[in-house]
């Protein structure tokens, strides 16, 4: 090997190697940027070079403007939904915390004791030993809400840095990603027909996904919102944009709120309606999950019900909640590079397509 050439590749390694390093602690906001811009591209491209008239004057939307224009409205898009569900969640926590208030631990303890036939000692004794106890279970609950809280507070500073670095990504990916895409092919070594076609098949296997996996999850959880509505179980609000996040995973996504509601029910007396939770449950949810995932995912994007289950349980671990969609569609875009560079480089049909001489 030439000593230049050599030397070209170590320098290449060498500051690849650093890069990466450099970008691996924002890893899952350069993720992030990537999935939104993809997601929000086609509206920059209509937007962009349209001419809008503002006071009988004639102005033609730059790139740049189109660019913040889809921003802003990636970003609304994305912190409107969190606010909603950040006032949901507390006021089911209030809720519960009312409802638990309403309780007098000392007095049911007591009533019960008396029930049992334990005398007056017994049961002055079993006061006091409760009351040390609920007074102690407070103090180790204060101390662990404001270790938490102080910890939250850490990695705000973090989380606020990464949250813009989103954001500056977001809209220059929107501005140069053509550039982006372009000068990726001109430098990767494979020839300008596989390069299209390797991009062609990521662009559909990943909006498969993303269309499939979320028209599912919405389904789901607005199929088990109604069920929980019709049969009085309280803040059904709440428990629907659970159910519509954890229905990202396969099978068992929306039985992780299906099934303590049920049990919740059967605690509470209400039988009747548990079963009738749990009849519903099995039948309409169960056929959404199965046949509508099954016609979406499978049929529409080639990915396995099984691959998917990885990929959202795997994204959780490495993305956090990002990868209950990322996970799926890296899975999906290493399936389509496979199956491209297996159909352009296949020794077979390399033999078939040269011309004998």
């Amino acid at each position: 090997m030439d000593l230049r050439i050599g030397f070209l590749l170590l320098l290449v390694a060498l500051l690849g190697a650093i890069s990466v390093l450099l970008a691996l602690p924002l890893l899952q906001y350069i993720m992030a940027a990537v999935l939104l811009a993809f997601v929000l591209f086609p509206l920059h491209d209509r937007l962009e070079g349209r001419t809008v008239r503002v006071r009988g004057t004639a102005i033609t939307i730059s790139p740049r403007v189109s660019a913040g224009v889809v921003t802003v409205f990636g970003i609304l898009a994305t912190v409107i939904p969190l606010l909603i569900f950040t006032v949901l969640l507390l006021q089911t926590v209030l809720s519960f915390v009312n409802d638990l208030g309403d309780v007098d631990l000392v007095e049911t303890a007591r009533t019960t004791a008396r029930e049992l036939g334990f005398d007056e000692t017994v049961l002055n004794g079993l006061e006091a030993a409760l009351s040390s106890e609920l007074e102690g279970f407070l103090n180790r609950g204060l101390e662990f809400a404001l270790q938490e809280l102080l910890r939250l507070l850490d990695t705000s500073f973090q989380v606020g840095l990464g949250l813009l670095v989103l954001v500056f990504l977001l809209y220059y990916f929107l501005v140069d990603g053509r550039r982006l895409v372009a000068w990726i092919g001109s430098v990767a070594p494979i020839d300008d027909e596989v390069r299209r076609e390797l991009i062609d098949e990521v662009d559909a296997v990943t909006w498969a996904v993303l269309r499939s996996h979320v028209l599912v999850a919405i389904a789901e959880g607005v199929l088990g919102g109604i069920g929980l509505y019709v049969l009085g179980v309280p803040n059904v609000a709440f428990w629907t944009v659970v159910m519509i996040i954890v229905s990202f995973l396969p099978a068992i996504g929306v039985w992780l709120v299906w099934g303590p509601i049920v049990g919740y029910l059967f605690v509470m007396g209400d039988s009747v309606g548990a079963s009738l939770l749990l009849v519903y449950g099995f039948t309409v949810l169960s056929v959404v999950d199965n046949y509508l995932r099954a016609v979406l995912v499978d049929l529409e994007s080639g990915v396995h019900p099984g691959t998917v289950l990885i990929g959202v349980i795997g994204g959780l671990y490495l993305f956090g909640m990002l990868g209950l969609l990322l996970g799926p569609v890296l899975l999906a875009t290493f399936k389509a590079v496979v199956e491209v560079f297996s159909e352009a480089y296949d020794p077979a049909e390399r033999t078939e397509r040269t011309p004998s001489p």
